[in-house]
């Protein structure tokens, strides 16, 4: 392992790399090395604007594939991310080739991931005053309930535009629980039209919030598994997460029922698509709002 010093803040890597071009955008406050994506991320800020700079290239400790592949997907997420533009997902800047990699600038967010693994264990993340999901799950309702139909709100508009959402987790989320702003912060693997699940288990995306098609191999993964993936969001940010039971829900009954509809098990008994799925609930949580 090597570790590298950028203005103080610490980077550790398989291999050294060259990050000085990062000068360009202001001084490092921040750096993101423990994702298992391919992907290093940093903060910068040049005295006026803050930016979050995702950079694919380097290798990094937890990423286990082909370094070649880990480029070319961000090199893809360009046009996911400038077809999604939206007022709740992270705004791209710009994008460029620099070394033997590529760079994508966002405007920075403030505020926190909803699920930092590399600052809280499980434990803590549930359990820790200091934990963005922690907080999260102890707002009063009402700004809860905004915050996750700020969410499906989105991915209602993913299924608008003929995507389909991969790899959407509660990692996907940042919320600034000062403005009350959430943002979806990660579409990378976001796809036009539906796939197929090739690789069974070891398909993209958190065991927590996956549905049967996520971890069978051969399987079509399409709108009907974001429907899945949403429901599994809801019981993540409003119930006992992989407990799907009344007792831990903390909402209405009404909202339990669309949730549990939206992970059944069989696609067929889920709602038809996201749209369905987020008129019924906007219908029922504005009694919380």
């Amino acid at each position: 392992m090597v570790r590298i010093l950028l203005d103080e803040v610490e980077i550790n890597l398989k291999e050294k790399e060259d990050f000085s071009w990062l000068k360009n955008y202001g001084k490092v406050f921040c750096v993101f090395d423990q994702q298992d994506s391919g992907n290093i991320c940093f903060g910068v800020d040049d005295g006026e604007n803050k930016k979050f700079i995702k950079y694919a290239g380097a290798k990094t400790i937890n990423y286990k594939g082909d370094l070649e592949e880990a480029i070319n997907r961000l090199k893809k997420s360009v046009k996911i991310y400038e077809d999604l533009q939206h007022d709740n997902l992270i705004k791209l800047i710009e994008h460029f080739q620099i070394n033997n990699g590529y760079a994508l600038i966002f405007e920075w967010v403030n505020g926190d991931n909803l699920h930092p693994h590399w600052k809280f264990n499980t434990y803590e993340k549930h359990n820790n005053i200091n934990s963005p999901y922690f907080k999260h799950k102890h707002m009063n309702m009402k700004n809860r309930i905004e915050s996750i139909n700020k969410i499906f709100e989105f991915h209602k508009y993913v299924e608008e535009k003929g995507y389909v959402a991969i790899d959407l987790y509660d990692g996907s989320i940042m919320y600034d629980d000062k403005n009350h702003v959430t943002k979806i912060c990660d579409i990378d693997l976001y796809n036009k039209g539906y796939l197929v699940n090739e690789t069974g288990e070891e398909f993209w995306g958190s065991k927590r919030f996956k549905s049967p098609e996520e971890k069978t191999k051969s399987m079509i993964i399409d709108n009907k598994t974001n429907v899945y993936n949403l429901g599994a969001l809801a019981f993540g940010l409003l119930g006992g997460e992989l407990d799907r039971s009344f007792e831990k829900w903390e909402v209405d009954e009404k909202l339990y029922n669309i949730a549990l509809k939206a992970v059944s098990e069989k696609k067929e008994d889920r709602y038809n698509s996201v749209l369905d799925f987020y008129n019924d609930w906007i219908r029922e949580s504005r009694n919380y709002i």
